[in-house]
């Protein structure tokens, strides 16, 4: 498989404090089978649909502070993890976790945008990303929510190049970026005041496809979870925002049944 280019989503994981119980919640929610669990790297857990690698789980690293709070990481590809750590220093972003060597399976840091989004970076080795995308159980999509889109805006196109278009909505602030193809990569909504608490911080949703959205929120919330917003129809596929047992929000997509006429971007 070629290098996928440089910003585009290649992977997800999630640190869960109960291991086994993320497993079964996400097991029977996105139809996961998983791996054996990787002592050498904190136990860090590879999770299959059709036997591709769609994500990963891993408990806490030890020694960790205070209660960890569970959430989904969206990495973004690079060729260079060191220089886009640099890049992203110069851009007013954070690096948290400096770029390190993951054996032969890649390298990787974990960043945040000055608006307070965190999410990852990968150089892939051996391990290259998803092995399944687009098809149900696997990663669908991605977007930002920010409470400063303009400095969002400006931080992921410095750092990774991205085109960007804005949606014709007088109504909604919505913005695509691309890497130059017919498709976008990622897209960034804002938080408003009304919708997102105060203690939620920005973040990156993940959207898994689904067969089913409403079956696929019915199972969540028969193991524990909360739906936040939805099922809705879409010109993309019916949807719904979900939080698991354990906190780590995340989406689902139903990508067949659209409803309406896509947007114009300009």
């Amino acid at each position: 498989m070629a290098a996928r280019p440089e910003g585009t989503p290649v992977w997800t994981d999630a640190m869960f404090t109960d291991v086994e119980g993320a497993k079964t919640f996400y097991g029977d929610v996105l139809g996961w089978d998983f791996g054996e669990s990787s002592s050498e790297y904190g136990n860090y857990t590879q999770a299959y649909r059709q036997k591709k690698a769609v994500a990963a789980v891993v408990p806490p690293m030890p020694g960790q502070d205070g209660e960890p709070k569970s959430a989904w990481c969206l990495y973004l590809a690079s060729p260079d993890v060191a220089a886009t750590a640099e890049k992203i220093r110069r851009a007013g972003g954070t690096v948290l976790m400096e770029p390190m060597q993951v054996g032969a399976f890649g390298s990787m840091c974990i960043a945040q945008d000055p608006s307070g989004v965190v999410f990852g970076v990968w150089q892939g080795g051996e391990h290259e990303g998803f092995e399944l995308e687009g098809e149900p159980g696997s990663y669908a999509w991605a977007e930002v929510f920010t409470r400063k889109p303009a400095e969002a805006d400006a931080f992921f196109t410095e750092v990774f190049g991205y085109g960007s278009q804005k949606m014709k909505d007088e109504h909604m602030d919505y913005r695509v970026f691309d890497l130059g193809g017919p498709q976008p990569v990622l897209g960034r909504m804002v938080m408003s005041d009304e919708d997102f608490p105060a203690e939620i911080p920005s973040y990156i949703q993940i959207y898994f496809a689904v067969d089913n959205c409403d079956k696929a929120v019915e199972r969540a919330e028969a193991l524990g979870g909360r739906k936040v917003f939805g099922p809705m129809d879409s010109p993309f596929g019916r949807f719904a925002a979900i939080v698991d047992p354990q906190g780590a929000a995340f989406a689902v997509i139903d990508m067949k049944t659209t409803v309406g006429d896509m947007p114009e971007f300009e």
